[in-house]
């Protein structure tokens, strides 16, 4: 069995009932063997990649876990699949669910379908500023540089996109 590490995630989505797929999401970590501890504010944010399409509501989580790095990222795949995500369609356009890897504790992994920390974290305030309600002072794994830091350094109207639409009180776990 592995040994007990903290994990940091993103969720987004923008088709469908956006909040009803990210409770649901974290509903299915928590099923799925992520013990969910942290949970930002819900976040409304612009696209980005693909600009043609609706806007996202975004959140960051953070749980202790004792799955591999692999089995995370088949967790995280298997709940996209799910809530009916389509993974033929093209990068970065319109989805019900979007689950990411952002940093796992002690882990560094550059593979060709699984990189963490996640590959574009210090460039997308979506991710950021949801992180950082909740883990502002961890420590990129690999840039040595807090979460802080990173949003700190990207441009204010990057920062001024991502707008709170729900406290972090929207999200509580579910009784088992």
């Amino acid at each position: 069995m592995s040994e007990e590490r903290r994990v940091y995630l993103g969720l987004g989505g923008n088709l469908g009932d956006r909040v009803a797929n990210l409770r649901g999401a974290l509903d299915a970590l928590v099923t799925g063997g992520v013990a969910i501890d942290a949970v930002s504010a819900l976040y409304e944010t612009p696209p980005w990649g693909v600009t043609d399409q609706p806007s996202f509501a975004n959140a960051a989580a953070s749980g202790l876990t004792e799955l591999s790095a692999r089995e995370l990222l088949t967790l995280a795949k298997q709940i996209e699949a799910d809530a009916g995500r389509d993974f033929d369609a093209p990068r970065w356009t319109a989805r019900p669910i979007d689950v990411d890897i952002l940093q796992i504790e002690g882990e560094v992994i550059d593979e060709a379908d699984l990189v963490v920390p996640h590959l574009l974290l210090q460039e997308r305030a979506f991710v950021l500023v949801p992180l950082c309600d909740i883990a502002s002072g961890a420590t990129h794994s690999k840039m040595r540089r807090t979460f802080a830091e990173m949003l700190a350094a990207l441009p204010l109207s990057d920062r001024d996109g991502v707008v709170e639409i729900e406290p972090a009180s929207w999200y509580s776990p579910r009784e088992s």
